[in-house]
């Protein structure tokens, strides 16, 4: 599904992927570890197109991304693509429903389409009582699964995550891990998922290790 070959990226002299080469298979779900400034987030959005590389290609089906003009970038972006943040993300003025909505809307749904679809996962994720909350009156297990409801809403087949349950309690971490595999097997979902936790990555089909900007293991 996704072929990463010879990535490379620095800021100014720091050298931060030093020719990474990586497949992930439809359907996998990937956990990428490594230490703290290894480069594991740099690759996370290199692979997510919101950053580009020095050099090398990243393919998807095929299609290589690195070609795309930026406004066709950011579409293949939108449709193919989820994101889930350690913080969320979440627009504080907006409805939990309405924050799911927002990507809907952007890849052209009505708002009567993009709110059906919206409130059909955010049911499926155990929050149909919490459709007109705003984030601030969510905890945040509920905050993290609004974000994981907007990152699906567009039925992309890819979602990447970075330390998503970095910021949660024991018991909502579980939670959060248990959905993602459920997410998988439900919709047919990949993951790849930047983690520090040790539980996530043994869960994981597939552990990537990187250190110091190349894959170790």
């Amino acid at each position: 599904m996704i072929k990463v070959s010879g990535i490379l990226k620095s800021y100014g002299d720091l050298k931060v992927l030093k020719g990474i080469d990586l497949e992930v298979r439809e359907k996998e779900v990937v956990a990428i570890v490594g230490a703290s400034g290894a480069g594991k987030t740099t690759l996370l959005q290199i692979i997510g197109t919101l950053d580009r590389p020095d050099a090398g290609t990243i393919l998807y089906n095929g299609q290589d991304v690195g070609t795309l003009s930026q406004r066709s970038l950011s579409a293949f972006r939108n449709r193919n693509i989820g994101f889930v943040f350690q913080f969320h993300q979440l627009l504080p003025e907006f409805t939990a429903l309405e924050n799911v909505s927002i990507p809907a809307l952007i890849a052209g749904k009505s708002r009567a389409e993009a709110a059906d679809r919206a409130s059909e996962l955010l049911s499926f994720l155990g929050l149909g009582d919490r459709l007109d909350h705003k984030p601030s009156q969510l905890s945040g297990g509920e905050q993290q699964r609004v974000a994981v409801a907007r990152a699906i809403v567009n039925s992309p087949s890819l979602i990447l995550a970075d330390e998503p349950s970095g910021n949660l309690d024991t018991e909502n971490k579980k939670e959060l891990h248990n959905l993602f595999f459920r997410l998988r097997d439900t919709f047919g979902h990949t993951f790849i998922i930047v983690t520090h936790d040790p539980q996530l990555a043994s869960m994981s089909d597939r552990t990537i290790r990187i250190k110091d900007g190349q894959i170790t293991q």
